[in-house]
């Protein structure tokens, strides 16, 4: 059948599920990006996908991820956890391609996401292989931050790269998350303020240098630094203690979490 076709028989059955059309230009270029070029089994399936550690999430998740996004014309932005890189291609179908700046911890799957990218058609995307909550500084501010993976607290230095008036979105949260979206707002006491919400998601968490595919986790550093920073009570880390546990229920057989088929749980 004609890719098309699917393409647009996926993008009506999200549009049926949620009982309303998604917003006009998210819905356009859902109906344009070749998910195939990022998805060989199943690609318009409403489900995740996991190739070599290369996530690429379902459409209705994409979807859910940038309404909250609310890209606009003219944006420059930011994807935090490039995957495979089919979110970031529909991004550069409504922002152009130069306007969309991705990253990832892992670099096999900064090479997969460049690839794919190069192969669907854009290949002006920009996709460098960095830790996540330290962001792309050198082309910053974004007006659009995207953050495919959960923290406790949007990261400090994504909010410094946003400009004035930007929105991040992260899915907010250790075992029990919230998609957000937030602004950088230096009166508030933690930097930022909530513009909105989306409900309940379920997302591996952002990962630091050291915790790539197939290193044991260890508790994070960067929330150790950043809840220092703010003279937080010591006894706040137990949140993190046991999170793969309880988040992923096992482990693979070297004893490392196993994240393969995260993505969001609703």
């Amino acid at each position: 059948m004609d890719p098309a076709v699917l393409r647009d028989d996926m993008v009506d059955g999200l549009e049926h599920s949620l009982g309303r059309p998604l917003p006009e230009e998210i819905g356009l270029a859902m109906r344009t990006v070749p998910r195939r070029e990022f998805v060989e089994d199943a690609p318009y399936d409403n489900r995740p996908s996991t190739v070599d550690g290369a996530v690429t999430l379902a459409p209705g998740t994409v979807a859910r991820l940038l309404t909250a996004l609310d890209p606009r014309e003219g944006d420059d932005a930011l994807v935090v956890g490039a995957g495979a890189g089919y979110t970031a291609a529909v991004l550069a179908e409504i922002l152009g391609g130069r306007h969309v700046h991705a990253l990832d911890i892992a670099r096999p799957q900064v090479y997969r996401a460049r690839s794919n990218l190069d192969a669907a058609d854009y290949g002006g995307v920009l996709v460098d292989c960095r830790e996540g909550s330290t962001g792309l500084p050198e082309y910053a501010p974004y007006d659009r931050i995207l953050v495919e993976a959960a923290a406790v607290e949007p990261p400090s230095d994504l909010l410094d790269q946003l400009a004035d008036g930007g929105r991040l979105v992260i899915p907010k949260g250790n075992t029990d998350q919230t998609l957000v979206a937030v602004t950088r707002d230096d009166d508030a006491p933690d930097g930022y303020r909530r513009v909105d919400e989306r409900g309940p998601v379920r997302f591996a968490p952002l990962l630091v240098d050291g915790e790539q595919p197939g290193v044991t986790r260890n508790r994070t550093r960067r929330e150790d630094r950043e809840h220092a920073q703010r003279g937080a009570s010591p006894g706040w880390e137990h949140e993190w203690l046991d999170w793969d546990e309880r988040l992923s229920g096992r482990k693979r057989s070297d004893g490392a979490p196993n994240w393969g088929d995260y993505g969001d749980r609703r």
